[in-house]
């Protein structure tokens, strides 16, 4: 898989994808990262990649050519590095929100697939380029940052660590939160007892059974106090049911 960015500061992209998952797997061949800076197309002698918006207003516009020039670039880049399909992605708060069965299903489309991020600056694109370049609008949250790298990072980092080989432990994404509809577990780690409490008894126990159950109970009992309207969106197995209504009980139990 390879992942092209297109913004205004390609370092800041190449630097923080370096790191951690991301950046081990960088090495390791998993994935590639190409980082494509739009004033490198503009074609006048000031780099220019932004105007004023027609119908007035603050701030700056990002500039359709230069742009497109730069997808292009891109674009030809992963077709001459084996790469025949790209799917161009534009970070935007207008976008559809991101979820984790989009990331799943992004991270799932093979080794073939190449993506094409970009990262917008400034009041936003002209739109006349989103509306013939991009394939699809992803929101990483109902809030505004002042570009798109950011938000190009967090859905990197959220596709690679979902592909195969790259985390250490394959059953790390498997429970990650919002794998199976709801969040995770609380986790502990030495020592046994601190300022905070004791780690839950059943944790040390050595007894694997009870130890999946405690988890998948605290995790729909998590789900339900900060998530509910997750668990509105999906079955409960009879397990889980029964799990979740003991949850209920004990908690209520603790705050009488």
């Amino acid at each position: 898989m390879r992942i092209d960015v297109v913004t205004l500061f390609p370092e800041m992209v190449e630097h923080a994808a370096a790191f951690g998952v991301t950046g081990r797997a960088l090495e390791r061949g998993l994935w590639r990262l190409g980082t494509w800076n739009p004033r490198d197309f503009a074609t006048d002698s000031y780099r220019t990649v932004d105007d004023r918006p027609y119908g007035g207003g603050p701030g700056m516009v990002m500039l359709a050519e230069p742009l497109a020039k730069a997808l292009a670039a891109a674009r030809a880049t992963q077709h001459d590095d084996g790469f025949g399909a790209t799917r161009t992605i534009c970070l935007s708060p207008a976008g559809a929100p991101l979820t984790h069965a989009r990331v799943a299903e992004l991270a799932a489309a093979g080794d073939g697939t190449a993506y094409l991020l970009v990262a917008g600056r400034y009041e936003g694109i002209d739109e006349r380029l989103v509306q013939r370049e991009v394939d699809e609008e992803i929101s990483i949250g109902d809030f505004v940052v002042s570009g798109g790298e950011l938000p190009a990072l967090m859905l990197i980092d959220a596709i690679v660590r979902q592909r195969p080989g790259v985390l250490n432990d394959a059953e790390s994404a498997v429970q990650d939160s919002f794998v199976g509809g709801r969040l995770d577990c609380p986790h502990y780690t030495r020592p046994e007892q601190d300022a905070g409490g004791k780690v839950p008894d059943v944790l040390l126990s050595g007894n694997h059974a009870a130890i999946r159950r405690w988890r998948l109970k605290q995790a729909l009992g998590r789900t339900w106090e900060r998530r509910p309207e997750m668990l509105r969106h999906r079955a409960l197995s009879n397990e889980e049911t029964t799990l979740l209504a003991e949850y209920q009980r004990e908690r209520q139990q603790v705050q009488q």
